[in-house]
């Protein structure tokens, strides 16, 4: 059941922010809406889901990437989950840093004990969220997945683990081979266990190869993003679709970095890629 926390009106349609108790993670969650204009006037309208990065929550897309506009005007619904379980009960870094636990949760199943009760963020976000809000909001089934670093990583492989699902995928500034730079492997390790062997389910590049659909993947990435090298590696998504012939239109974009300023400068042609996707062609 979900509880409406506020509301706003954007562009002819709403913008809401709620709260429900998720049985996957054992805690309350806290997660946006952008409903178009079309699905306050008796439609169903397709949902994007969007995935943040480290550190954020669902208020940093609705407020930063300037995505309602177009959103409306295509008649697209916009979903924001938050980036990880949180609460007291919901264990974070032992040491207090941003990039592991609370606003670090890798959408992927975690294995190793304490975190396995509680991020489970890859379940959320395709089993649990998906249902309810289908269930409880003027949604018609068909979904695309985005998202931004941490989350890019994350539309990535929840695409490519489960076939079928999304109709459309793309990313920013991914983390496409978090098994090989320091964020996903400090993550890994402690989520899923000191056994590589058991990464290569959560990583982009080694999901690549087996993966048994080919959604076309649209990702840009920012030349001057200080991450570019050492945590995004967007050259080992390149290789490893080159491989395994998966169809990828990469995006070097000159002069741009990390954040939202990012984002909110090429967010139209993402939701234009989801809508040739979810959308009916006239």
């Amino acid at each position: 059941m979900l509880t409406l926390l506020s509301e706003n009106r954007s562009f002819a349609g709403i913008h809401r922010r709620y709260r429900h108790e998720s049985a996957v993670l054992d805690c309350a969650m806290t997660l946006a809406v952008y409903l178009p204009p079309q699905a306050l006037s008796g439609e169903t309208v397709p949902a994007l889901y969007w995935l943040s990065g480290l550190t954020c929550t669902d208020e940093n897309v609705m407020q930063k990437a300037g995505a309602h506009r177009l959103a409306a005007s295509l008649g697209l619904a916009l979903i924001a989950p938050d980036t990880s379980p949180r609460g007291p009960e919901v264990p974070g870094d032992p040491d207090g840093a941003w990039d592991f636990g609370h606003g670090a949760g890798f959408y992927l199943n975690a294995s190793e004990v304490p975190w396995a009760r509680h991020y489970r963020m890859h379940d959320y976000v395709v089993e649990e969220l998906p249902a309810l809000l289908e269930r409880e909001l003027p949604l018609n089934g068909r979904r695309g997945v985005s998202g931004h670093s941490m989350g890019g990583h994350g539309a990535l492989v929840c695409a490519l683990r489960n076939p079928g699902f999304y109709r459309s995928v793309s990313a920013f500034a991914p983390i496409s081979h978090p098994s090989r730079c320091p964020w996903g492997e400090k993550a890994f390790s402690r989520y899923l266990g000191p056994d590589r062997s058991r990464w290569s389910a959560w990583d982009a590049c080694d999901l690549m190869a087996s993966a048994p659909e080919r959604l076309p993947l649209l990702v840009d990435q920012g030349l001057d993003d200080p991450f570019l090298e050492s945590q995004l590696r967007p050259d080992d998504l390149e290789e490893a679709a080159r491989a395994a012939g998966h169809p990828l239109q990469l995006r070097r974009q000159s002069g741009y970095d990390h954040s939202y300023f990012f984002i909110a400068s090429f967010i139209d042609d993402h939701l234009r890629h989801h809508a040739a996707a979810l959308l009916p062609q006239g």
